[in-house]
């Protein structure tokens, strides 16, 4: 049901004493708050003056985050007419009112980032196979306050008409979103902001933070209006960041790692004939003439003649080398508790649950979204002082870590030469070894010891440190 169906319940409206947010050239436009009621359930609702949007949330549901006196938010930032992205947002466990702010994305593209809440690093979690969740002692909001963001539109609970068909063209409406999420929660406005993103995120998350920063320096120039979002950190583990590196790297990868090798010599050389011949010649046109059907062309031909080869040959999770196909890892318990009817309208979820949203993904496959190299953007942001963090799962397939290391090395800045020569060194969690990496100024690097795709639910204390050393703005170091 569309947010705008609502008003039947309206209560009370009034208008926000403050005018729109800094920068804007008029008084005259204000934002306006005011409550309303569906199905039982009583929502706050504010309408961003600078942007149009418009945010719809519930005030601590109860659901997932149930530590004393933690706050949490959950609901709807419409960015658009019938364009309905759903967030949620938790307080730090400590210090809230000084902590910094984060918000994690999962990649698909097309994938919910409830994903990354339930089954990684959010507040709950659930154990030994219990059908209800549990807290996660290891969850990002012991330091951050943390948002949760289902993106684009038609992914997870988010709902309405989907316009996003590209990396390039879902940065906007992200910046939106946070956009209002500051001018309703303006003691956010000065932290630290930090973005964590995984797999597709290797495109989401140079593009976005390279977003942020083109809208900071509009809103310096007072060309736009808006408020300066205060960029520190970046993470991307097992990211899809190059597909000229990271598709050679699955014939590597199946020949080369520690845990179940898919390719025989032969098999390899073979594939490797195979890349050389027909995949690499398509990315470089992809890459030389930027078109939609060059890219779309080479995903094709890369997915069928190497991932889709590969896959079909054994029987391995592609998340998870060491689990058999059929059986993947983690459970997706999570998705039949947030599919419960009582579990949304607590939420305030308004439409059904759609962990990948096959529709999405198929604007990002028309536009050869997935072959395009996002090496250029994520050096310009280290480049920017920004401290950034590339890690990976040793035991993943789809963004297997050997690939990622390429793409560690191939990116651009003042410290390349010293970071590319440099060996990896063995990364200790209060003295425990859990995986190896190298970081030179503000760039890190990181392979993590038995870890699938989604790193922090198989090495919750590895995750949790590098996350609070990366929003510090330190490279990661042992303990």
């Amino acid at each position: 049901m569309h947010i705008s169906s609502l008003a039947l319940g309206l209560l009370a409206i009034f208008v926000t004493i403050s005018a729109a947010i800094p920068g804007s050239t008029s008084t005259a436009h204000l934002n306006k708050e005011y409550t309303e009621e569906h199905n039982g359930v009583q929502y706050t609702v504010f309408e961003h003056a600078n942007t149009g949007a418009k945010m719809s949330y519930v005030n601590n549901s109860g659901i997932c985050e149930t530590t004393q006196g933690v706050n949490q938010y959950s609901g709807y930032i419409s960015i658009g007419n019938n364009m309905n992205m759903f967030f949620w947002f938790f307080e730090a466990r400590d210090n809230p009112t000084t902590a910094p702010l984060a918000a994690w994305f999962n990649g698909g593209p097309g994938c919910s980032s409830m994903i990354g809440l339930f089954q990684e690093n959010g507040p709950c979690q659930f154990y030994n196979g219990s059908s209800t969740p549990s807290l996660n002692a290891y969850s990002w909001n012991t330091l951050a306050n943390m948002l949760y963001i289902d993106q684009p539109i038609g992914v997870g609970f988010s709902y309405g008409d989907a316009d996003v068909n590209s990396t390039v063209s879902a940065a906007p409406e992200v910046w939106s979103l946070l956009q209002s999420f500051y001018a309703q929660f303006p003691q956010y406005e000065s932290r630290d902001f930090g973005i964590f993103t995984e797999s597709y995120g290797g495109h989401y998350g140079p593009e976005f933070a390279s977003y942020i920063q083109q809208q900071n320096a509009a809103i310096s120039a007072q060309k736009i209006p808006g408020e300066h979002i205060n960029l520190v950190a970046v993470g991307i583990n097992n990211g899809w960041f190059d597909s000229m590196i990271q598709y050679k790297a699955y014939i590597d990868y199946s020949a080369n790692n520690s845990y179940n090798q898919i390719l025989s010599p032969s098999d390899y050389s073979t594939y490797m004939d195979t890349y050389n011949s027909k995949c690499a010649p398509a990315i470089s046109d992809c890459y030389n003439s930027g078109t939609d059907d060059s890219c779309s062309s080479a995903q094709n031909t890369c997915y069928q003649d190497i991932e889709y080869a590969i896959i079909s040959s054994g029987d391995f999770d592609v998340y998870d080398l060491r689990q058999p196909y059929k059986d993947p890892y983690p459970p997706k318990v999570y998705q039949e508790y947030l599919g419960n009817t009582t579990v949304q309208n607590a939420i305030g979820a308004q439409s059904q649950y759609q962990e990948c949203a096959n529709d999405a993904n198929s604007k990002f496959q028309e536009t050869g979204d997935n072959t395009r190299s996002f090496i250029a953007t994520l050096s310009d942001v280290v480049q920017s002082g920004i401290t950034v963090l590339v890690w990976a799962g040793d035991a993943d397939w789809i963004c297997n870590y050997m690939g990622v290391l390429a793409v560690a090395n191939s990116v651009s800045f003042n410290g390349s030469d010293d970071f590319n020569s440099k060996d990896l060194q063995p990364y200790t969690v209060n003295g425990k070894e859990t995986g190896r990496y190298k970081t030179v100024d503000n760039f890190s690097y990181l392979q993590v010891y038995a870890a699938g795709h989604e790193v922090p639910y198989y090495q919750p204390a590895t995750a949790l440190q590098v996350f609070i050393q990366t929003m510090q703005e330190k490279g990661i170091s042992s303990t």
